[in-house]
């Protein structure tokens, strides 16, 4: 199985793959449907789920039925149980929307929900993270996740959802984190696939964030939580819901 989805993930590229995910999900579902593992988005219980990587794999991560990772149940977990998102009106923009989500969303009605994205097949908006199309101070709520590993000019990436974000407004930007490592690390002469998947923990990653991402989203204005959610969970839900203990998640604000 781990042989298996290493070789679709290296063998086609992310557009394809999410369409072909919406074919196969519903066979992962079934097969593996059990009570050991909660999957928290829908609810549905498996007796393991799916390994996932494109460098080193990581195994039972991935649901069979949302195809959610670890960082995808953290943040619903969080939105869920600590924010007022799935109750209040709010204008939110979400860069390059997970699958695991977007439906949902989609259906919040006191939501007005735009999604983003230069590449993604199923955003709304064709937009470079750069350079957005958006005016000043238009949305409430900002998701931004693990999308800044992907951007070589990660600061003014920051800046533009800085700008567009309106004052008062909340975003959560979660990004792939060594929290052993003080500052970031890039190198952009590193250029093999497989090396860069190696160093970086993906072929398209052009750095892994230290804990110094917090003090540069704070160096564009946005005030900053480190919230370690995983903390207020006992260890056996931590492995019920397959969550990475003590991933932080980057909540940021706009005063």
């Amino acid at each position: 199985m781990k042989t298996i989805f290493k070789f679709f993930l290296n063998l086609f590229p992310r557009p394809l793959l999410i369409r072909l995910s919406y074919v196969v999900r519903p066979l992962l579902a079934f097969f593996l449907q059990g009570s050991k593992y909660i999957d928290p988005i829908d609810g549905k219980g498996f007796k393991t789920f799916l390994p996932y990587g494109y460098g080193k794999q990581r195994p039972n991560v991935l649901s069979p039925s949302t195809l959610s990772l670890e960082r995808h149940r953290l943040f619903w977990l969080y939105l869920k149980n600590e924010t007022d998102f799935f109750s209040k009106g709010y204008k939110v923009l979400h860069f390059a929307p997970e699958q695991c989500f977007l439906k949902r969303f989609r259906k919040l009605k006191h939501v007005d929900y735009t999604t983003t994205d230069l590449l993604s097949p199923i955003a709304d908006v064709k937009a470079d993270i750069c350079n957005l199309p958006f005016e000043d101070d238009s949305y409430d709520v900002i998701f931004c996740n693990h999308v800044l590993e992907h951007i070589p000019d990660d600061t003014k990436a920051m800046q533009e959802l800085y700008r567009v974000m309106k004052s008062g407004g909340f975003g959560i930007f979660q990004i792939p984190q060594d929290l052993n490592r003080e500052t970031t690390f890039e190198d952009d002469t590193i250029t093999d696939k497989e090396e860069r998947a190696r160093i970086f923990g993906q072929y398209d990653h052009v750095r892994i964030y230290g804990r110094d991402y917090f003090d540069k989203l704070r160096s564009v204005g946005f005030e900053v939580e480190e919230v370690d959610y995983t903390a207020t969970l006992s260890d056996s839900e931590i492995d019920k819901f397959r969550l990475a203990k003590g991933e932080i998640i980057p909540l940021v604000f706009k005063l």
